[in-house]
């Protein structure tokens, strides 16, 4: 059965662009348009899409006001489409934050010099969130909740469905985690990542006895934004890494988008230019690896939501020197694809719900 997307953007050329894209995919099929947030609300109730690809900008109501009364409405699988800017990161984290499942840059000049590329990209990302569109029926929306640390008094929006955040109560509890002295905890994420790590992480007292790093799989443009966002809502400190930054403990430190991070055993991190070979920039593969050579079994790493397989063999390589690998549980991820490559493959020692992570670490690490 073909996915069915509702198009919400105020620009007549970009609704007919995206449309003409993803009618070219004869799995996908487009039920209808918006040109502000208004009509998408009314066109979502309506036509009850699969997906929704959302602009931000628009007259009489804008995309995440939308996003966020859709979810409270008719919870719909959102992809917002955002600018290549740190304001642009701003607005597509709120987006976020209010519900939206992923994004992509919203960039003229690529749709112009590289249409296929631009095809293969949106509709590989409309056809994976219409895989969690199971995770919106039949669901009720939490409240807003304050996540304040000492540095702030940030309110994260909590419209997004509860049910992507919870594990049914028939699945076994998992077993406490194993304390040990880690010279490092690392996690891997890529769709659904922002709101999962500000979960995980916002738990974390500011005294966490380990040094972090963490690879989000994001553009360049948006990881300078999203550490600082991070930063006012934890009590740990974090900060997009920079070469030759130093691990210390709570602190955690955020890869560029565009290039990879490595750690090495003096405790510094290295970050080299994104290799064209590799489809992830960063790439948890290469922190994992990276970890695995410089602390051997002294790291815990944490694989949380996302498609496809990135971190798997990063956890390969840090199960054969010894140290422990979490995976997220299926239930509570927006996207069961890395978390499951691990699984899968009998790497994972243990697997949690979301909202346990960030209690088990600060146990497990000491």
């Amino acid at each position: 059965m073909a996915v069915k997307v509702l198009v919400v953007d105020d620009s007549g050329f970009f609704r007919r662009r995206v449309s003409e894209i993803l009618s070219s995919d004869s799995n996908i099929q487009v039920i209808g348009t918006a040109t502000n947030g208004r009509e998408a609300i009314d066109q979502a109730l309506a036509l009850k899409p699969d997906v929704i690809t959302m602009d931000y900008e628009m007259p009489m109501m804008d995309g995440i006001t939308a996003v966020r009364q859709i979810m409270q409405r008719c919870p719909t699988p959102v992809l917002m489409f955002s600018s290549l800017t740190h304001e642009g990161a701003r607005v597509t984290l709120d987006a976020l934050d209010a519900g939206a499942v992923d994004f992509l840059p919203k960039n003229f000049e690529d749709i112009s010099r590289n249409p296929d590329k631009v095809k293969q990209l949106l509709c590989e990302k409309v056809h994976s969130i219409s895989r969690s569109n199971r995770r919106f029926s039949s669901t009720s929306v939490a409240p807003a909740a304050t996540v304040a640390g000492p540095r702030s008094a940030s309110v994260v929006s909590g419209t997004a469905p509860v049910a992507r955040h919870t594990t049914p109560a028939h699945t076994a509890p998992a077993s406490a985690p194993r304390r040990k002295s880690y010279r490092l905890v690392a996690i891997g994420t890529s769709t659904g990542g922002p709101v999962a790590l500000q979960r995980v992480l916002t738990q974390l007292p500011g005294n966490f006895p380990a040094p972090i790093v963490l690879i989000q799989h994001m553009p360049a443009a948006f990881t300078k934004a999203f550490a600082e966002r991070l930063d006012k809502l934890c009590k740990i400190r974090v900060k997009e890494a920079e070469d030759g930054d130093l691990l210390r403990p709570g602190l955690a430190l955020l890869a560029p988008g565009g290039k990879q991070m490595m750690v090495d055993g003096r405790g510094t991190v290295r970050i080299l230019p994104g290799d064209e070979r590799l489809n992830y920039r960063p790439c948890v593969d290469v922190t994992f690896g990276s970890a695995a050579k410089a602390y051997g079994d002294k790291v815990l790493a944490v694989v949380l939501t996302g498609m496809g397989a990135d971190g798997r063999e990063g956890a390969r390589m840090l199960k054969q020197s010894g140290s422990q690998v979490w995976a997220q549980d299926e239930a509570s991820c927006v996207i069961y694809g890395m978390p499951m490559a691990v699984v899968k493959a009998n790497l994972s020692d243990a697997v949690y719900g979301l909202d346990d992570i960030g209690r088990h670490l600060s146990e497990a690490c000491i």
